[in-house]
């Protein structure tokens, strides 16, 4: 009986430390997720890709562009985008000017060890292989994350 006694102790102890620290899960160390909705400004990178980031009137086009800037719609906050080379575009993610970059991105590009992928949304045939896309965001920020990855999950994608 005593056993039993301390293994709901140890239960209840660790549901203490958890809830009683008022941490949610998942968190944003650096706040991505709150200074966006804070701000009213989402920050967005995009490298052109054929048929995923096109530039036109200064100003980002195509799929990827237009899935953030609807995402920024839900969020009730408005887009400021930056166009840029995608290394360039990572060195602004990993220092926090941008919350996302987009520019036809597939889960297996070189960048994966410096930012985090979203889970794919959207898979494409090329030749015999099939290449899941996918948007970057700051290594880290795991309600940022989180809460695009639900609002892309909600979202009927069609690849260009």
């Amino acid at each position: 009986m005593c056993w039993r006694r301390g293994r709901w102790l140890v239960v209840i102890a660790a549901l203490v430390l958890v809830t009683g620290c008022g941490a949610t899960i998942p968190r944003d160390p650096d706040g991505t997720l709150d200074d966006v909705r804070r701000s009213g400004v989402l920050r967005a990178g995009a490298s052109p890709a054929v048929g995923w980031v096109e530039l036109g009137d200064g100003r980002p086009a195509g799929l990827e562009p237009d899935l953030v800037e609807s995402y920024a719609d839900d969020l009730g906050v408005r887009v400021e985008w930056v166009v840029a080379g995608e290394e360039h575009l990572v060195t602004m993610l990993e220092d926090g000017s941008i919350d996302v970059a987009v520019g036809g991105f597939t889960k297996d590009n070189a960048w994966v060890k410096k930012v985090a992928l979203l889970r794919p949304y959207v898979e494409t045939k090329a030749g015999e292989r099939t290449e899941a896309h996918v948007m970057m965001v700051p290594m880290g920020e795991n309600a940022w994350q989180s809460a695009l990855e639900r609002w892309l999950d909600r979202q009927e994608v069609v690849a260009p």
